[in-house]
C-alpha cells in the first residue's frame, strides 16, 4: 500500500502518521485529504481508496463532519443523491 503523503502531516498532528493504517484508519484519512487535501493529493485518496468507498463516507459523514464548502462540494463531485 502507498504510505500517506508526507505533505498531509501537518493535517494529522494528533497522529503517528507513520504508524496510521490505511485499511483501519480510512475514515479519518479520507476524512482529512476531503478537507485539506490538494489536487495531487486528493489524486492519492482516489488511488488508495474506491470512488464508491469515498461516496460512502460521504453519504454517511459528509454533513456531520465537513465544513463549508467542502458539505457541499463533495456531494456534487461524486454524485451523492440525498
Amino acid at each position: 500500500m502507498q504510505p500517506i503523503p508526507l505533505t498531509l502531516a501537518p493535517f494529522f498532528q494528533e497522529y503517528d502518521i507513520a504508524k496510521l493504517n490505511l485499511q483501519t484508519d480510512s475514515h479519518t484519512i479520507i476524512e482529512r485529504v476531503l478537507q485539506y487535501g490538494n489536487r495531487p493529493e486528493i489524486r492519492w485518496l482516489f488511488e488508495v481508496y474506491s470512488g464508491e468507498k469515498i461516496k460512502t463516507w460521504v453519504k454517511r459523514w459528509g454533513k456531520e463532519i465537513l465544513p463549508e464548502p467542502h458539505r457541499t462540494f463533495w456531494p456534487i463531485v461524486l454524485e451523492v443523491n440525498e
